[in-house]
């Protein structure tokens, strides 16, 4: 069997990885093995109208990205739906900092997540955590439980974790689909053993989502250790000192995916 790069068209353009077989007949067929996933982290809908148009297969929206990321306006969410096509998880933050939130916080993010529901998206990003910094299950598990019908990814809250495995298995344990993080190191490259570990100890039951510092340099190193799954903002700051994504950026990784597949 050959191995054969294939495009899966949808909404937006995926790599799929499979195999080419050729029965005794002379029949072709093909064994799909994998989806890979590029997606792009924007902050504003320039941001978004760039990644859709580099060829992104799918958007994480948040506003405040120099803060790591806030939930944006329901104003600004229901613009969004008009433009865009690609299907889009919502960060659900309601504020800067750490991952530990009050009650009033905690209910704030139960009403946003209703409202991305309520606006067709496919799903949200969050995650709480206890004070000492590991995972809140009881909180996070209502959270996903708002979300239902929806993808949840639980964020790289999970690089403040100090516990990979007991980490990944609370993750999962709260229902979350995805898991958006870079090994619970400084970022993808450092972590790599790390997310090697999580692939394996995650067995196919979450999926692996690899961000902080992901580029077109290091994504073939990703790919061979397991990582189907792929997340960057791809921004640069512009002449005004705002972040911004740069479709450029995008295209490359895009590109390095097509020659890996």
């Amino acid at each position: 069997m050959r191995h054969i790069p294939i495009q899966y068209i949808g909404i937006s353009f995926r790599f799929i990885c499979g195999f080419k077989n050729t029965d005794f007949n002379g029949n072709v067929s093909l064994i799909f093995v994998s989806i890979m996933i590029l997606e792009v982290c924007c902050n504003s809908l320039d941001s978004a109208l760039a990644a859709q148009s580099a060829g992104a297969h799918r958007i994480e929206f948040c506003t405040g990205l120099a803060l790591g990321g806030l939930t944006p306006s329901i104003g600004l969410l229901k613009e969004y739906t008009k433009i865009i096509s690609l299907p889009t998880r919502v960060l659900i933050r309601p504020r800067g900092g750490d991952f530990s939130y009050t009650s009033g916080e905690f209910n704030s993010m139960l009403e946003d997540i209703a409202k991305c529901k309520e606006l067709g998206f496919e799903g949200v990003v969050s995650g709480i955590l206890a004070a000492e910094g590991s995972l809140d299950v009881a909180r996070t598990a209502a959270l996903v439980a708002a979300a239902s019908g929806m993808k949840f990814t639980f964020h790289r809250a999970f690089d403040d974790c100090h516990n990979l495995q007991q980490d990944l298995e609370d993750v999962i344990d709260c229902g979350c689909d995805t898991l958006l993080t870079c090994g619970q190191n400084k970022n993808v490259t450092d972590g790599i053993s790390n997310l090697e570990q999580l692939i394996k100890l995650g067995n196919k039951r979450i999926t692996i989502l690899a961000g902080s510092g992901v580029n077109h340099t290091n994504t073939e190193a990703l790919y061979k250790i397991g990582i189907r799954n792929f997340h960057l903002s791809g921004s640069i700051k512009n002449q005004q000192g705002k972040l911004e994504t740069d479709a450029l950026l995008i295209k490359a990784v895009i590109d390095k995916l097509a020659q890996i597949v």
